[in-house]
């Protein structure tokens, strides 16, 4: 007679009941697979609190816990790409794009405080269509650099990207000549420029304002690289050193000049942005 019986709570689901201390909704660990209560992994700034993973984060995620309270203070919130080019599904794909992040775009832009210092700071968003780079992600970007050489302030940057999107062609890779040009005019005008490498840092965006930072600082076990580790191996027919693109490697090779855990990012960003503060030596 109970063999329809619809379950009389949620513990019940699954044909037994659930501990009460598992009843919250946990996640798993891609790394270690702990099982994590998802309040718990979101106190610790989305790092596993069993073998120090660090989850992708949306950038509200990283505003909050790098800036000092209610200094932000969003720029260029209201541009949004097009489908100018009439790629196919491009528009359902930017739909889709701004129903998982909740953003307009693949970069949130602004100006804030750390530790008690003035920056501009970008930080992109890998639920947008992995952070890929359009024409809109360049201008917003491009915006902010020339905006914080006119008002001589230092650029955090925090980036995540799958390279230039696609759907937007070559304007899309236009951008990439487009960025590094406003970092250099920013950076001739005396201003520094530090990025942030999360995982994963790849193609045009690698190519171009990622890797000109003035100090580049890599989160652990972030994937940084231009192109695919496979398709590597494939064009120059050898067998690549495991784990070559891992921030780990790259900072034995010199191309990170250090890593941070995400929980020790906010003190070391405001302490590099003191020392390099305009005057802060004079």
């Amino acid at each position: 007679m109970g063999l329809f019986r619809s379950p009389q709570n949620e513990l019940e689901k699954g044909g037994k009941l659930v501990p009460e201390e598992d009843a919250g909704i946990r996640t798993t660990c891609p790394h270690c697979g702990a099982q994590l209560p998802l309040n718990e992994l979101q106190d610790n700034l989305h790092v596993c609190t069993a073998c120090g993973y660090h989850f992708r984060m949306g950038p509200r995620d990283r505003i909050v816990y790098l800036t000092d309270e209610e200094s932000f203070s969003e720029l260029y919130g209201d541009k949004k790409s097009r489908d100018v080019l009439n790629f196919p599904g491009y528009e359902q794909k930017l739909r889709n794009a701004k129903l998982a992040s909740r953003e307009r775009e693949g970069v949130v832009c602004g100006t804030a405080k750390v530790g008690g210092e003035d920056c501009a700071l970008f930080v992109m968003d890998p639920n947008f269509m992995m952070g890929s780079m359009g024409t809109v992600v360049g201008e917003k970007i491009t915006s902010l650099f020339e905006y914080a050489a006119e008002h001589s302030l230092p650029v955090v940057g925090f980036t995540v990207s799958g390279g230039a999107r696609m759907q937007e062609g070559i304007l899309s890779l236009m951008q990439m000549a487009k960025t590094s040009a406003a970092v250099r005019k920013h950076s001739d005008a005396g201003n520094f420029y530090l990025t942030v490498l999360t995982d994963p840092t790849t193609g045009g965006v690698t190519a171009s304002f990622a890797m000109d930072g003035d100090i580049i600082m890599a989160e652990p076990g972030a994937t940084i690289g231009f192109a695919g580790a496979r398709v590597i191996e494939q064009t120059i027919r050898k067998k690549l050193p495991q784990g070559f693109q891992k921030a780990e490697f790259l900072l034995d090779h010199g191309f990170v000049d250090l890593i941070v855990p995400r929980t020790e990012q906010k003190e070391t960003i405001g302490k590099l942005l003191k020392l390099h503060r305009k005057g802060a030596n004079a």
